[in-house]
């Protein structure tokens, strides 16, 4: 078995439990937000100063900030398709994109207004071959076309742009069509993909892994807008402070109290299941946390946190977004 800079990497059957120290590939941090289409809308038609939208998008003036200064070169960016890409007669539990770029797609009102995305081949071929002998049947797709799940969360965190200045990595899981995963299982396919990272021997790369997903939301039936604010934050402190035992709520859990569609939460603990301190490394600073009620019909949460490896530069490092593992704000 090769020896990585006196790391070894386990035998096999075994999963490694600890991060590979100076490793060429380092993942520095953890993003997560919804991914409201109306968002992107408000983007699309200039509303973003309007009273409404205003309060949703000054949520992320410091995550731009910090984004133009602490820009990785690659972002493994989990999102759900929302039957755009795939419908009922193809309906993969979780799809790994190993082309090399995506186009937007129509969702019945013509493609957005953003750039297409680039992928980055390489490297998602490596994290398919390790994470699939992980033991995780990813669906590989080397084409495919990739609606707001993904383009809107680029769009909050990068604005409007000619080009995006991140090579992307799509990861969709489907929480759409039941049977869908496990909090547990989405938790552990982000410790599988920290191990490819871990284990990519090619050129040095900033990698981050953005979670994204609606908080608490229903969008039919008769508890259609329901939002619940205080289960939110509980999902917000848990993630930050205790990821693993976050993964014991039930998938049902989430439908009674964060409504059909707040099941899209459990694809955070893709990003989270990654981070240093579950393989034994220190806690993640948590750098931005933002929660706002509503955004269409909605609530949008929103958090940056940092593994030790990459503090965030001075300039973004503002003392008042500063705030302990574990607090809230």
């Amino acid at each position: 078995m090769k020896d990585l800079d006196g790391w070894t990497p386990p035998q096999p059957g075994e999963k490694a439990e600890t991060m590979r120290p100076n490793a060429p590939a380092k993942l520095t941090s953890a993003l997560y937000t919804s991914h409201v289409p109306a968002i992107g809308a408000a983007m699309d038609l200039g509303k973003t100063e309007e009273p409404y939208w205003k309060k949703v998008f000054d949520g992320y003036t410091w995550t731009r900030k910090w984004a133009k200064e602490n820009t990785p070169d690659v972002v493994i960016l989990v999102y759900n398709d929302h039957a755009t890409a795939f419908d009922s007669s193809l309906i993969p539990t979780f799809v790994l994109g190993t082309g090399a770029e995506y186009p937007v797609a129509d969702e019945g009102y013509g493609p957005r207004p953003v750039p297409d995305v680039k992928g980055y081949p390489e490297f998602a071929a490596h994290l398919a071959q390790s994470v699939i002998q992980d033991d995780f049947d990813l669906t590989l797709v080397n084409e495919m076309v990739v609606d707001h799940g993904l383009t809107v969360p680029l769009s909050l965190v990068y604005d409007q742009v000619e080009e995006w200045p991140v090579k992307v990595i799509p990861l969709a899981v489907n929480v759409v069509q039941y049977p869908v995963p496990s909090g547990r299982r989405c938790y552990e396919l982000g410790k599988a993909l920290r191990r490819a990272i871990d284990k990519w021997d090619g050129p040095e790369l900033n990698v981050q892994i953005w979670g994204t997903g609606g908080m608490s939301h229903q969008l039919q039936g008769p508890r259609a807008g329901l939002i619940n604010q205080e289960w939110d934050n509980a999902f917000l402190d848990m993630l930050i402070s205790d990821p693993l035992g976050l993964t014991e709520w039930p998938h049902i859990d989430y439908v009674d109290e964060a409504g059909s569609e707040g099941i899209e939460l459990v694809m955070w603990l893709i990003a989270r299941g990654a981070m240093d301190d579950q393989f034994g490394g220190g806690a993640p600073e948590v750098n931005h946390r933002f929660y706002h009620v509503p955004a269409s019909n909605t609530a949008v949460g929103h958090l940056v946190i940092t593994n030790p490896v990459a503090a965030p530069t001075e300039a973004a490092d503002t003392e008042d977004e500063k705030v302990p593992v574990g607090a809230t704000a």
